[in-house]
């Protein structure tokens, strides 16, 4: 039977265990021209953030 030789750090532990939990990239829907962009982001289809056109 296997038997743990040495303690593993609550570090190590999370790394492994965050892995699992990684859901890719989080996408929103631009409120003015409906396409997909990223969160905190300007849409790169028609240029605007938070409601104002921002320059690309």
């Amino acid at each position: 039977m296997a038997v743990q030789q040495q303690k593993k750090s609550k570090q190590k532990i999370r790394q492994r265990k965050a892995a699992n939990r990684y859901r890719g990239f989080q996408t929103n829907i631009c409120a003015q021209c409906g396409d997909i962009a990223l969160p905190h982001r300007a849409c790169p289809s028609c240029g605007y953030y938070k409601g104002k056109k921002v320059e690309l």
